[in-house]
């Protein structure tokens, strides 16, 4: 492992962890510099596609999926643990699903069941983006109807 420092290509391992979501942390030192450093590894798994509405494959990205739940989360009291836990959740669905290619859609409504077990005001913030409401009384008749 190449060391973050001074580039030295050997280094030891003095920890390892365990993270417990398909990662294993480790603390190395460099035999060089004798710096510590900390890298994780991750299990690398085949490579899904999102299909979007458009017709547009991209890479799945479980950061996109991060980013939208914690920005429907924002200024809730909902800790960090059971964001990562819902993240985590829904990752292994869209892996489970036994597809290759899975549609945007989809992911969204997993998103939108998953945030409304965890939260019902950050699953109407992410609705009224991911639903894309053309006026308030469709946003209003939604509210009404999940609640």
């Amino acid at each position: 492992m190449k060391c973050s420092f001074c580039g030295h290509l050997e280094s030891k391992v003095v920890d390892t962890r365990d993270n417990g979501v398909d990662s294993i942390r480790r603390r190395r030192e460099c035999l060089s510099c004798c710096k510590r450093f900390t890298t994780y590894e991750f299990v690398d798994r085949e490579q899904f596609v999102v299909v979007k509405n458009n017709g547009e494959r991209r890479p799945f990205d479980i950061s996109k999926v991060r980013a939208g739940i914690v920005k429907a989360c924002q200024k809730r009291e909902i800790p960090e643990v059971k964001i990562d836990e819902l993240v985590y959740n829904i990752e292994q669905q869209v892996f489970n699903s036994l597809d290759l290619e899975i549609k945007s859609s989809k992911i969204g409504a997993i998103i939108m069941e998953a945030l409304k077990q965890l939260d019902s005001v950050a699953y109407i913030r992410f609705a009224s983006v991911y639903q894309k409401f053309c006026d308030v009384d469709s946003f209003v008749e939604f509210i009404k109807s999940s609640c």
